[in-house]
């Protein structure tokens, strides 16, 4: 399993454990590059909006083949950013999957909207076109809320099928946003993530495939009005440098420190989603008789910011490989209707991500993991589904 030449194949640091996200072999690999892009920073002092932010978003929208990118604090502030942009606030019915991170529910719910929870595919994990159509049909005939937005996840970077879910939105009058917080550097036919949607938000949480040194985010579009107002409301709804406020705003804008980082590490972007690739590649083959793996529709590339498959006895498998000092993760153990703070939009039946929620495990497959520990993950997985 050959590696890219950026990528380095380094053995573990201190002992022989596999980590699910090990961030200090690539700080070691891109330090000198860091360094130069951070003093710089610090050298010329423009800390909030500094050159380079505006570097950074030239070369997101450019990667993701869109005319505007614009850098935000976080994937949280990007996606309640683009929903304050697009008019979304009480009254309104936002479109989400129930199988998530809670952020996607949070940030509907944060601008005053209802998050209405949308079953999952069971092969791909992402929005179901079919539950979606019955879901707008629901909230349509109890009229308590207009639906406005549907809004799927790119789960652990697997783009959604933005072709049957566009179709059902656009015959019912709605707009799609994507959330692509897992997912930047995905691909559908000709499209990258940023995009599938006429308006995306992501992440450049620090273990996302394309992740800064805290938090991130970006809005990506080629809606020029939207990306006037985004850029308003991410600097307390300023209009460049004035001190009026022509909207409601927030303090949503990206360091340039962090955007210094994520120069450095977009330069090997491309390198690392392809060892990314090669590792899912390796474990499809090797596990494929003895748990599912992830399902990629043909013409799609995942960016694999997580490695999930689906196991029976799934606790007692991961207890098992952390004992082997093998790392693994959780994402997610509740459907999102099952969390205290979104039990109030309660309501419908999510029979798959309810499911999900006690077989999803997800292996190592950062990009410097080394091709020994690969082949260690797969040993230790087999002997242990044949045992439990």
């Amino acid at each position: 399993m050959a590696s890219p030449q950026a990528v380095a194949n380094h053995p573990p640091a201190n002992d022989d454990r596999v980590a699910l996200f090990d961030l200090q072999r690539q700080r070691s690999r891109l330090e000198a590059d860091i360094k130069a892009r951070m003093d710089a920073v610090l050298s010329h002092g423009q800390f909030i909006l500094g050159p380079e932010v505006d570097e950074l978003e030239t070369e997101l929208a450019e990667f993701a083949g869109v005319d505007h990118a614009i850098a935000v604090s976080s994937g949280r502030d990007a996606l309640m950013i683009a929903l304050m942009a697009m008019g979304i606030g009480e009254g309104h019915a936002v479109f989400v999957p129930a199988f998530t991170f809670a952020a996607t529910a949070g940030a509907v719910a944060s601008v005053g909207a209802r998050p209405v929870f949308v079953d999952v595919d069971p092969a791909t994990f992402n929005m179901d076109a079919a539950d979606l159509e019955r879901a707008i049909v629901e909230v349509r005939a109890a009229g308590a809320v207009e639906p406005k937005i549907v809004m799927p996840v790119d789960l652990y970077g697997l783009p959604a099928d933005y072709v049957a879910l566009e179709g059902i939105a656009e015959r019912h009058g709605l707009t799609v946003l994507s959330d692509a917080a897992q997912s930047f550097g995905s691909e559908s036919g000709n499209k990258r993530a940023g995009a599938m949607a006429p308006i995306s938000a992501t992440s450049f949480y620090p273990t996302k495939p394309l992740g800064c040194y805290g938090d991130g985010g970006a809005i990506l579009t080629t809606d020029e009005e939207l990306a006037d107002t985004v850029r308003m409301i991410r600097s307390h709804g300023r209009q460049g440098t004035g001190d009026e406020a022509s909207v409601l705003g927030l303090t949503g804008r990206l360091d340039t420190l962090q955007a210094a980082v994520l120069l450095a590490k977009l330069s090997v972007f491309t390198d690392e989603l392809e060892r990314r690739r090669a590792i899912a590649s390796h474990y499809d083959a090797a596990l494929a008789d003895v748990v599912t793996v992830p399902t990629v529709p043909e013409g799609m590339q995942s960016a694999y910011a997580l490695y999930t498959v689906r196991v029976p006895h799934r606790d007692a498998v991961r207890d098992r490989l952390t004992d082997a000092g093998i790392g693994t993760g959780v994402f997610y153990r509740l459907a999102l209707h099952h969390h205290p703070a979104f039990q109030q939009y309660d309501g419908r039946s999510l029979a798959v991500s309810e499911a999900l929620t006690g077989e999803v495990l997800s292996l190592p497959v950062h990009p410097d993991l080394s091709d020994a520990e690969v082949e260690r993950v797969v040993r230790v997985l087999r002997e242990t589904t044949a045992s439990v």
